[in-house]
């Protein structure tokens, strides 16, 4: 499909508007509104098969380690397919490959809720799906956030990728309490249900947006493309050191599914919809984080490493909580630091990557932040299952830690033998 390329204020915008400034800046575009609306009822039904996801593995094994290799599964297609998912969001129209990925994440979903609706569920079928799930969606994540700054613009991109963050969370505060009502009153399968009618709303939306357009002819891809969007960013201290940092921040820190499992399988003893006030904690948190993050613009860019600090000694005080109310408000103080991290290192690194290479950058942006996850998960999960949740999770905030700072030591040195404060390239 081709349409007109946005203006730089994006959209219907003249390149002459002046800027939007504020929490809410890009929402006052017609278009961004329509995908903010679409994502979040995706978002929302996303959650609300989370939860009931780790759940189901949980009732059917009781093993936490299990739902460590379910969370596996899902990200595991990030290390293959991440960074041939960013070369196709360079290739191809990115409305077209998002539109393509949200049948199919329809479709496994509905599978899922029909194999448990008539008691055919097994493991090794929810493993499977996992798996699928995440393949698509190696390749959706590149595109999905290309597609944003092709309806801002780069002058809206920053307060774009806050919003996004704000339209997960809020998601994430509404989807568990979505889960733990479902399950409680008609059943897991339902809450499958409800994903996959979420995405006929997102296909919708995607249609609905005109501005997304912006690059329909998308730039075509080099021989070799993977290859240039790696040494792109090898190139560019710009990009990575903060990609590096996400790498070392979510390998452990971000194994929430698998923590909050363990809590509740073992020192919490809690039941389903107690579960899903946990998740829905981190969700509040990050919800204030979001807008933090939207009202601080480009100030907030300039602490990353702090950010990151932060966010391991958060994850170190919610394991030696000494009771569930204490656990909750930590995982609130979790999911503010959090998300201001992670919204603060995809905004720095949308800025700074070139139009052209900036599908392969975020693909190799999703496989720091999703790979990450993938490595670790089965590592936390067998940690929980060995030792506790309490020692586990003190473990992720040490390692997530030491990380941080071995990044900003190596930044440091970057900068000191280049000369420039430029040259290093990670806010500190």
């Amino acid at each position: 499909m081709t349409t007109p390329a946005p203006s730089p204020a994006g959209g219907s915008e003249t390149a002459s508007a002046p800027v939007r400034t504020g929490a809410f800046a890009a929402l006052r575009q017609r278009d961004y509104r329509r995908f903010f609306l679409g994502q979040l009822v995706s978002n929302t039904g996303t959650w609300t098969q989370l939860v009931a996801q780790d759940w189901l593995v949980l009732r059917l094994t009781g093993h936490t380690l299990d739902v460590g290799i379910t969370s596996a599964l899902q990200f595991l297609p990030v290390l293959v397919f991440s960074l041939v998912g960013g070369a196709a969001a360079d290739r191809w129209p990115t409305r077209r490959l998002l539109v393509v990925s949200q049948v199919l994440l329809g479709l496994f979903a509905a599978v899922l809720a029909v194999l448990t609706l008539t008691g055919a569920v097994r493991l090794y079928l929810v493993f499977a799906l996992a798996l699928l799930t995440g393949s698509v969606r190696a390749f959706s994540a590149p595109a999905l956030q290309g597609f944003v700054s092709e309806v801002t613009g780069p002058e809206l991109l920053r307060n774009a990728v806050s919003l996004g963050a704000l339209n997960f969370q809020s998601a994430r505060l509404v989807g568990p309490s979505v889960a733990g009502l479902v399950i409680s009153v008609v059943g897991i399968g339902w809450a499958f249900a409800v994903n996959a009618l979420s995405y006929a709303v997102v296909v919708a939306t995607l249609l609905a947006v005109r501005a997304g357009a912006g690059q329909a002819t998308a730039t075509r891809r080099k021989p070799g493309g993977v290859r240039e969007g790696l040494a792109h960013v090898r190139q560019r201290p710009e990009l990575l050191w903060p990609i590096t940092l996400v790498a070392c921040v979510c390998t452990f820190g971000y194994n929430f599914p698998t923590l909050l499992a363990g809590f509740a399988n073992g020192p919490l003893h809690a039941d389903a919809q107690h579960y899903s006030f946990m998740t829905a904690s981190l969700g509040a948190g990050a919800v204030v984080g979001a807008l933090v993050t939207a009202r601080l613009g480009d100030r907030g860019k300039s602490r990353l490493v702090a950010y990151a600090l932060a966010f391991a000694a958060t994850e170190a005080l919610a394991g030696a909580a000494p009771g569930y109310t204490v656990f909750l408000v930590l995982l609130v103080a979790m999911g503010l630091v959090s998300i201001i991290f992670n919204t603060t290192a995809n905004a720095t690194v949308q800025l700074a990557v070139e139009q052209g290479m900036r599908g392969r950058v975020m693909g190799l942006y999703s496989l720091a932040f999703s790979g990450g996850t993938t490595v670790g998960g089965p590592l936390v999960g067998w940690a929980v299952d060995a030792w506790g949740a309490r020692a586990a999770m003190g473990i992720c905030a040490l390692v997530t830690l030491v990380g941080a700072a071995a990044v900003s030591v190596s930044r440091a040195r970057a900068t000191a033998v280049s000369g420039s404060p430029e040259d290093g390239g990670l806010p500190s």
